[in-house]
Formats: C-alpha cells, sequence, structure tokens
C-alpha cells in the first residue's frame, strides 16, 4: 500500500514564509469548502528526490477521485497527466531550490496542472541525445502531451500551468 500524499496545503502561487505555497480559495454559492471537491486538490512538497514520488501519487490519487466521478474520455490521458505531472516535478527538485507546490483541477474538457516552484527562470528546451543518460526530453513531453502550456514568473518565483486532456 502507498503512503498517503500531503495535501490541502493553504494556497497561493507565492511561499510563504514557512516554505508552503497558498493559492487563493473563493467560497463556493452553497458552502461547501473548496477543499472538498473531488475537482480540484492543491498539495505541497518539500523539494527532495522523494518528493517527485509523492507528487506522482499525490496526481494518481486526484485522478483516482476524479475517474471516479467523471471517468478519462481514453485511458492514455491518465498515464499523460502521471507523466507530466512526474516530469515538472523532477524538473523541480533540479532546478528550482526549495518547496513546490501541485495544484489540479478538473476543466469543461480536461485536467489543469499548476507546477508553483521558487525559480524565476523558464524552462529552455534541451537537445535530448539518446543513450547519453543525461535527459533533455523532459520539457519537450510536457509540450508534447499538453494541449495548452504557459509559464508564469513572478517576483518569488514561477507557476508552470499545463492543460491536459481527461
Amino acid at each position: 500500500m502507498r503512503p498517503p500524499a500531503r495535501q490541502e496545503a493553504p494556497r497561493s502561487r507565492r511561499p510563504a514564509g514557512t516554505g508552503e505555497f497558498e493559492m487563493p480559495r473563493k467560497p463556493r454559492q452553497d458552502g461547501t469548502p473548496p477543499a472538498q471537491d473531488d475537482y480540484e486538490r492543491t498539495f505541497s512538497f518539500a523539494g527532495e528526490l522523494h518528493s517527485v514520488t509523492e507528487a506522482r501519487l499525490a496526481a494518481e490519487e486526484f485522478l483516482g477521485a476524479l475517474a471516479t466521478r467523471s471517468p478519462p474520455a481514453a485511458h492514455e490521458y491518465w498515464d499523460d497527466i502521471l507523466l507530466v505531472v512526474t516530469e515538472l516535478a523532477a524538473n523541480v527538485v533540479q532546478y528550482a531550490p526549495g518547496p513546490f507546490g501541485l495544484r489540479m483541477r478538473r476543466t469543461f474538457d480536461g485536467v489543469h496542472v499548476t507546477m508553483c516552484d521558487t525559480s524565476t527562470a523558464r524552462p529552455e528546451p534541451r537537445p535530448f541525445v539518446p543513450r547519453t543518460g543525461v535527459g533533455g526530453i523532459g520539457w519537450h513531453l510536457v509540450r508534447t502531451l499538453c494541449t495548452q502550456v504557459s509559464v508564469v514568473v513572478h517576483e518569488d518565483g514561477k507557476d508552470i500551468h499545463a492543460f491536459l486532456p481527461w
């Protein structure tokens, strides 16, 4: 049995003094807190190597809850989302110091993944050279699998928004 992912951290695009990320919440008309919605989750990670696995498990947990109410149109969409989350988390751990946040929410036609980190550097595609073991394929995969990707840089880091079909 896999360990539970840390979830429902305070929400923000910028790291708070404690190293956690907080994203603004809007109360729902029916009074239900956003954190109780299976269609949106926010997670916080330490930014260490094991955080990549934790982020993938958190994404899998979100997709499992989402699939019970709204199954994916194609099975590969599930795998694509997990791959994008894993690649983004691996890039954060490798290139951005400190903690990071992951927000996942259902959109009308897919899933919106937001990865928040402490680096202001935009991801740059690197040449991929097979059999060298030096990487270079992650950002290409993210851009290929997503219907839209945008990077929003702010004074405390950046948010990467990835939209994928569901």
